[in-house]
């Protein structure tokens, strides 16, 4: 037996065993880790919450979409992009790209359930991917990140700030959206996507919404992304659309151009600072009216927003595959490689527009290496038959047709500037009409220099997104990625400024490839960074430069010399202001002020981008609404009729309607049919016999016709409206059987829109009535 040993002894004895006490003691700090790690999301997660249930949104659809975003898009798209493309060695960044892999995945998920009929797969369809990572012993490791590299707090904090000002930037274009039923007058843009979204529900071969039997031929993938979405949650797609897609799509676009400027810039800031600009930055000035005062992001154009998560991975899978970093051998390689083609297709399919810039980029850096190496860049030579092969399928399946129409005509877009289209381009019509605009080809010298001014505001404003261009990198390098960059911006920029299309629809071109000329100027930046106090003060006396900017007004007269005047005198009283800054920092640091002011000045750049939206976003979150005339609203029960015509209507259920114009009474009151009145389609969810026709083929493709725009074309099919209008304006039996056997079920008569006839409740079936709406169904006929 052990003899007893005295209290210290056993003391001592115990302190000895660092198992026994230092479980507790290792898992604090950990926890503590984990949780700094987690507050800068969580409190993005908890404002934008807040925000979305602000504007009316359930929470239980907020929570439902969220454990949707989360578990069937970023879960199994982050294995995926590991799988195929590497970790980055960091959560944030690997969530973020993942979530641009999962928007791929549902999208092939999407195209089989369309396909085959059978939507069932969609929810089905995650669940397979987790279960194969789970099964396969080679792809477990993906769960994990085997090679950490993680990421400064701070950074994570950057990048909360940065998507902080985007859910502020969502709820000023919330306030101006309300979820119906609602008295109200949404953008024509928004009940087409509405209309694009229901139809996504259905099986392939879609059709036109609004001209039943018609093929639909657009860039419709961010609307079968949401259509997606609302089939597995079962939330209706204009709480979808409206209030939940915009702002996960949003983080996704931000922290993948964060991951890709890493690659690029050499300071760990330069990823929050890119985003910030990209997503949460103005072209100088703001809403100018030289500038077209968008971002790459928009409510309104959600084709455009779902395209650059899934652009931006494809230009950084491309960089890594030109530099020839991370090459993955044996079956991952070859999955990677393999799964270029179908991302392509995806970004073709989400726009149009999405494709040639980067094209122009590949191509570009092809040449360089070739110049460089004087060997075939083979990686180069893969991804651009990558780009070529999604190119082709996309003008396949998503494009063409009147819809499609573009034309050569340098600087048509200034067309839709005010200092030209109130001054040279006053009686430039609607056709394209010569190789420059009218206004220019009949332009004196005084004319022309008016011109030259406005290409320098232009440039001027948009210099965030394209001083990259001009500023040399370190040289000798050989590093392809500024190149595809250069010639992705610089391809963007060209086409817009070369290209005519009667809706402006060229400066899509542009708007896609924003965010890759920020990266540059960004990378810029970081290149000739002189330390945190010198881009701080360039930042400083940028916002200060945007506050005398924003003090612009538009002149009285819209002549020449007084649009000059508006436009002139802001930059110059701006570039006294840069001068005098200048003049202080030197007078101040002498030497050592002069060799920082570059570095200051790319940094004011940045700084008056980012301010400049603060203020335009609080100017909107702050605006009084007031009544207004509204010239195309569409009433609380007119709404309610759409809403439960699509509840109770089949899925593949044709209608037919007397609503066809904005406003709705148009051709009763003997004016022009501007021919967007989506919302029946839109909001009741299914496909009309004949609604409106604006952005039909036919429409687009007449645009000038008769010196009509497109949106005030004829019907293209006037047997077909004819058979549609006597059926509300007359009743007649024979009429209402002739429709019903080219498979017309239900009739959707709006008083506003024209006369009912009385007699129509004694062959049709009347189902439903609110206000000035009744909806009869025609197979109930007795």
């Amino acid at each position: 037996m052990e003899p007893m040993t005295s209290t210290g002894q056993i003391d001592n004895q115990v302190a000895d065993v660092p198992v026994e006490v230092t479980p507790s003691a290792a898992i604090t700090p950990r926890l503590v880790r984990t949780v700094w790690a987690l507050l800068p999301w969580l409190v993005v997660a908890v404002v934008a919450g807040f925000v979305l249930h602000h504007y009316g949104t359930p929470d239980g659809a907020t929570a439902g979409y969220a454990a949707y975003v989360g578990l069937a898009v970023v879960l199994p798209g982050t294995l995926v992009f590991r799988a195929l493309w590497g970790s980055r060695g960091n959560w944030p960044e690997d969530l973020g790209l993942g979530a641009a892999t999962g928007m791929l995945l549902q999208l092939v998920g999407w195209a089989i359930g369309a396909a085959t009929g059978q939507h069932l797969i969609l929810t089905v369809w995650p669940i397979l991917i987790l279960a194969l990572f789970l099964a396969v012993p080679g792809l477990r490791r993906n769960w994990r990140i085997a090679d950490p590299s993680p990421l400064p707090l701070v950074w994570s904090w950057a990048m909360a700030a940065v998507l902080l000002a985007l859910v502020a930037w969502a709820a000023a274009q919330l306030r101006t959206i309300p979820l119906p039923p609602v008295t109200t007058q949404y953008y024509p843009d928004v009940y087409y996507h509405l209309s694009l979204i229901h139809e996504m529900m259905r099986s392939f071969p879609f059709q036109v919404p609004q001209l039943a039997g018609d093929a639909l031929r657009y860039h419709y993938l961010s609307d079968a992304d949401m259509a997606t979405a609302s089939m597995v949650t079962h939330i209706a797609p204009t709480t979808v659309f409206l209030r939940l897609w915009i702002l996960p799509v949003a983080a996704t676009a931000a922290v993948t151009i964060a991951a890709l400027t890493r690659m690029v810039a050499p300071r760990w800031w330069a990823g929050p600072v890119t985003a910030a600009v990209a997503f949460a930055g103005q072209p100088l000035f703001g809403n100018s009216p030289i500038s077209f005062g968008t971002q790459p992001i928009s409510l309104l154009s959600p084709s455009l927003s779902y395209s650059i998560p899934l652009l931006t991975l494809f230009a950084l899978v491309a960089v890594e595959k030109l530099r020839g970093d991370r090459v993955a051998r044996g079956w991952a390689g070859r999955a990677g490689w393999g799964a270029l083609p179908v991302l392509a297709v995806a970004c073709a399919g989400a726009k149009s527009s999405a494709l040639p810039p980067l094209l122009a980029g590949v191509l570009l850096t092809g040449l360089y290496l070739w110049w460089r190496r004087r060997t075939i860049p083979w990686a180069a030579v893969g991804l651009l038959a990558s780009v070529a092969f999604g190119m082709a399928v996309g003008f396949r399946l998503f494009a063409g047709g009147g819809a499609g129409t573009l034309g050569l005509q340098p600087l048509s877009l200034f067309r839709w500037l005010q200092p030209y289209s109130q001054t040279l381009g006053v009686d430039d019509g609607v056709s394209r009409d010569g190789l420059f605009p009218p206004g220019m080809q009949h332009a004196d010298g005084r004319g022309l220099l008016f011109v030259a001014i406005l290409m320098g505001w232009f440039l001027l404003m948009e210099s965030p997104r394209l001083i990259g261009l001009v500023v040399p990198g370190r040289t000798g390098t050989g590093d392809p990625a500024p190149v595809l960059l250069g010639g992705m911006i610089l391809a963007g920029l060209g086409a817009a400024l070369l290209l005519w299309h009667p809706a402006a629809s060229q400066v899509y071109f542009f708007n896609g490839a924003v965010p890759f000329g920020v990266v540059l100027t960004v990378r810029a930046v970081a290149l000739r960074s002189r330390g945190w106090p010198v881009l701080a003060a360039g930042a400083a006396a940028g916002a200060l430069w945007m506050w005398f900017g924003l003090r612009y007004r538009p002149p009285s007269h819209s002549t020449v010399d007084a649009w000059q005047t508006a436009l002139v005198v802001p930059v110059l009283v701006a570039a006294g202001t840069a001068v005098v800054l200048a003049a202080i920092g030197v007078a101040i640091w002498r030497r050592r002020a002069l060799r920082a002011v570059p570095v200051a000045l790319l940094a004011a750049v940045l700084g008056g981008s980012v301010a400049a939206n603060l203020e335009v976003t609080a100017r909107g979150i702050h605006a009084h609404y007031g009544p207004v005339p509204l010239r195309a609203e569409v009433t609380t029960s007119e709404m309610r009729a759409a809403q439960w015509l699509d509840q109770n209507a089949g899925a593949d259920d044709v209608v037919a309607t007397n609503v066809h114009c904005m406003p709705m009474n148009a051709v009763s009151a003997k004016k022009k049919c501007d021919a967007r009145a989506f919302w029946v389609a839109g909001l009741g969810g299914r496909r009309s016999y004949v609604e409106s026709w604006a952005y039909s083929d036919q429409s687009v493709g007449a645009n000038g016709v008769n010196g009509l725009k497109y949106m005030y074309q004829p019907v293209p099919y006037p047997d077909r409206y004819s058979l549609n209008e006597r059926v509300f304006t007359t009743g007649d039996a024979a009429s209402v059987a002739e429709l019903r056997a080219k498979g017309v079920k239900w009739l959707f008569a709006d008083t506003r829109a024209g006369e009912v006839a009385p007699a129509l409740a004694r062959v049709a079936h009347v189902s439903y009535t609110a206000g000035p709406v009744t909806v009869y169904q025609l197979n109930a006929v007795s």
